[in-house]
């Protein structure tokens, strides 16, 4: 899952002269790999002591279908805490989350599929504006929608203009997720990325919706992208 209009990760994805960019596909040990760490995930997930905090005063009240982001760092257990948490509530059709076109993205959309869920690939660079028609698309046939809104390159907990965007045209509210660990090991990469260790306590945090008019001036889109930054933020803790 990767922030709507602002992702390029690894190397670029495949552009015909003067044609369209082709994302890259997944290679076979893509694929297989993608299925290791899909039943690596289901079985340490199993092992997680799992809470929901719900900041976001949903209860009863799930949002129908909704755009969900969560920060870069938390990837590693981002399509575990849908499925788990949200997926059991939502009334959605499925879920579409944005990968990047490069090589490395045809690896996060073998993941993706593995776990169900609908990759589309793009970014800022690199098939944005296909990237954004796609997503309404599939929000168009009653699909959640799933997005990084730091990633892939940063800065870290500084969100994206993308998912305001996203929001703007499809009219879907943004949903804030975040997560804590017990345990886990950060790595020494641009975002501080989280590990979970087994037996965990795993707590995962969701914080008020966001709605985004249709109608909404430069100015107030760039108010709603630092109250969702703010909102990210509170309910994520360090």
């Amino acid at each position: 899952m990767n922030e709507a209009v602002r992702q390029a990760d690894g190397p670029v994805a495949r552009k015909h002269r003067g044609g369209p960019v082709i994302p890259h596909a997944p290679t076979p040990w893509q694929r297989w790999a993608a299925r290791l760490l899909y039943l690596l995930g289901r079985g340490l997930t199993r092992t997680l002591r799992r809470r929901l905090l719900d900041r976001g005063g949903y209860g009863a009240d799930w949002p129908g279908q909704a755009i969900y982001v969560m920060w870069h760092n938390r990837l590693a257990l981002c399509l575990e805490a849908y499925r788990v948490f949200a997926r059991p509530h939502s009334r959605a059709a499925g879920l579409a989350a944005l990968v990047s076109a490069s090589r490395d993205g045809g690896f996060l959309a073998a993941v993706l599929e593995c776990y169900g869920v609908q990759p589309v690939r793009g970014s800022s660079s690199r098939r944005g504006p296909q990237a954004l028609l796609e997503l309404t698309t599939w929000a168009e046939r009653g699909y959640d929608l799933a997005i990084t809104p730091d990633g892939p390159r940063g800065p870290r907990y500084v969100v994206q203009e993308g998912v305001i965007a996203l929001a703007q045209v499809t009219g879907l509210p943004i949903v804030p997720a975040s997560y804590r660990l017990s345990w886990r090991v950060r790595l020494r990469s641009w975002d501080g990325f989280l590990v979970p260790l087994p037996f965990s306590v795993w707590e995962v945090v969701l914080g008020p919706r966001l709605w985004v008019p249709r109608e909404a001036s430069e100015t107030e889109r760039e108010s709603l992208r630092q109250e969702l930054e703010r909102r990210l933020r509170t309910i994520t803790e360090d």
